[in-house]
């Protein structure tokens, strides 16, 4: 499995940034061809406290190629444009492959 993952710090407006989120970004990135799931985890906390992070997303993929065509689509490049207009200051993206351990 190959996912993307996104790692959202705190928004200034928590109420604003899920109305966007769920109500546009999320539908949007749902519609992406070749996405198997879409994982979506509110951080309440660290081991140390509060944290600088507030949301983290995982969507995931067959595999590398699947998702590299996903990204390529035109929904994937919607969904791409999206979170840059509406959080581009607070998102990290990362891509990453599942090991069996």
């Amino acid at each position: 499995m190959a996912k993307v993952i996104a790692l959202y710090k705190q928004p200034q407006d928590k109420e604003k940034f899920d109305e966007h989120y769920f109500n546009v970004h999320a539908p949007l990135t749902e519609k992406i061809p070749g996405l198997r799931e879409m994982n979506v985890t509110k951080i309440v906390g660290s081991p140390m406290g509060k944290s600088e992070f507030y949301l983290l997303c995982e969507m995931v993929y067959d595999d590398m190629d699947a998702l590299q065509t996903a990204m390529r689509t035109d929904e994937g490049k919607a969904s791409g444009k999206d979170v840059m207009q509406f959080a581009g200051d607070l998102v990290t993206l990362m891509i990453g492959e599942e090991v069996d351990g």
